[in-house]
């Protein structure tokens, strides 16, 4: 989790990077929580290409208008992403999701769902959530992400949780043999070799 780039995207997933905008996840004196406010939701879902420049001006004027409503979604986020952070986490190890977490999962994919439709995309039909202005626009797509995962079933057994203490990002193993042990081999991986380094040397 590298503190110069705020936006360091290693998750492979678009949930698993929402569910790691907190940096040092695991530390009481280091964790880092990067959505501040509102605006800090819509830049990361930019970065994220959940959202469109577009999309983002024109909910931060929004914003502008409505403070109280931007500050729930805020919530609602926020909310939404430790559900899945402790979902997911569960799963990492090989065990299964809080009930009360998949719960309040299902509340959430209960409310955006409502606006999930079949559209003709050329010659093939998908499912899409309805364009709308409203505040929390860049939720369905980072809650389709998680259902997507969630139901994969030959695919969930990639979920891991990164090995250096105290992180805690969780990431999508792409490794063909499952080997990947790290939220990115620059930070954690590479501070485990310092230390592996240093212990041999005493």
């Amino acid at each position: 989790m590298s503190e110069t780039n705020p936006y360091m995207m290693v998750g492979e997933r678009v949930c698993m990077d929402f569910i790691n905008t907190v940096s040092w996840r695991e530390s009481t004196e280091k964790r880092r929580d990067w959505f501040t406010s509102y605006a800090k939701l819509v830049d990361w879902s930019v970065h994220a290409e959940v959202l469109t420049v577009q999309q983002a001006q024109d909910l931060l004027s929004e914003a502008d208008e409505n403070p109280s409503k931007a500050k729930d979604v805020l919530k609602q986020a926020i909310e939404l992403r430790e559900v899945m952070y402790r979902m997911f986490k569960r799963i990492s190890k090989k065990t299964s999701p809080n009930e009360q977490d998949l719960a309040r999962f299902n509340e959430s994919v209960s409310h955006f769902y409502q606006s999930l439709q079949v559209i003709q995309d050329e010659d093939q039909f998908i499912l899409k959530f309805k364009e709308t202005d409203a505040l929390d626009t860049m939720l369905p797509p980072i809650l389709q992400s998680a259902v997507d995962l969630l139901t994969s079933k030959n695919e969930l057994g990639r979920v891991k949780q990164c090995e250096g203490d105290p992180c805690g990002w969780l990431f999508f193993d792409t490794s063909r043999n499952k080997s990947r042990r790290w939220c990115s081999m620059a930070d954690c991986g590479n501070r485990a070799k310092v230390r592996r380094f240093y212990q041999k040397g005493k």
